[in-house]
């Protein structure tokens, strides 16, 4: 089912049949009429608007309540505006008073609104997020550089959006120092978000001189596919996605890219 943005449907686009200038000449076979070049269409504002919803549901929210926001802000905001004012009203709902008094913050509800109890529901069964981190930190350095401030940012763009369930996959090779066939910057992230039980090493070790590493791959398919959560990568992971039909079917729809603009 594709969600539909209520106030989007009234800007679909409405076409008229043109009409003929003249009833004798569109009989007269002799007639040449001129051909109109083609125009190339404009943007389809509705489905621009279904992609939005489409995005937070990948994200655990619910429909009704990115529908709402959508209403608010009108079909023309941006994703990240969007998502900006879901986290908002999470929180308003944070600070609302348990009593019938007082005189701290309140939300006022329209018939068509959320109440404030499913509101709060929302923010607290957002989808865990598994993190593919090979993927992101070399994306940051331009596949040159393994930056671990990549991930980082990866992972606090989901805790401002009220995320908390958020699990990174690293090779343990990474932990190794930095060398000029396998640059990497800015390690420390690494220990530090693996001391807040964030980001998880994968098995690697080396025998007889040669490094043996897990195919951390898996590790993050299984996690998302188990804990019904979204993948964050630009990878298809096609080869996994051909191992079992779930998989694939899961892939398809929870797969999250992304790209880095000004470390954002």
């Amino acid at each position: 089912m594709n969600p539909v943005c209520a106030s989007c449907t009234t800007l679909k686009p409405k076409y008229e049949r043109a009409q003929s200038s003249s009833s004798t000449e569109s009989q007269n076979p002799y007639h040449h009429q001129p051909q109109e070049e083609p125009t190339p269409s404009p943007a389809d504002p509705f489905s621009d608007c279904r992609a939005k919803v489409e995005f937070a549901l990948k994200l655990g929210y619910s429909e009704d309540l990115v529908l709402l926001v959508l209403k608010k802000l009108g079909p023309d905001a941006l994703i990240n505006d969007v998502l900006g004012e879901l986290v908002k009203l999470g929180a308003k709902t944070n600070t609302e008073p348990q009593g019938g008094g007082g005189g701290g913050p309140t939300m006022s509800h329209s018939p068509s609104s959320l109440s404030s109890s499913s509101l709060l529901e929302d923010k607290e069964n957002l989808r865990p997020v598994v993190v593919d981190g090979s993927n992101v930190a070399m994306s940051h350095g331009n596949k040159e550089v393994f930056s671990c401030q990549g991930i980082q940012l990866a992972v606090d763009w989901f805790l401002e959006r009220g995320h908390r369930d958020i699990t990174v996959f690293v090779p343990a090779w990474r932990k190794e120092q930095s060398r000029p066939d396998a640059l990497i910057t800015d390690q420390e992230i690494l220990r530090r978000l693996e001391k807040e039980k964030i980001l998880v090493f994968t098995p690697s070790r080396r025998v007889q001189g040669r490094r043996v590493v897990c195919y951390d791959d898996r590790f993050i398919v299984k996690l998302a596919y188990e804990s019904d959560g979204i993948i964050v990568s630009n990878d298809n992971y096609r080869d996994l996605a051909n191992e079992k039909p779930e998989w694939k079917k899961f892939i398809d729809e929870r797969l999250l890219m992304y790209s880095f603009v000004n470390d954002k």
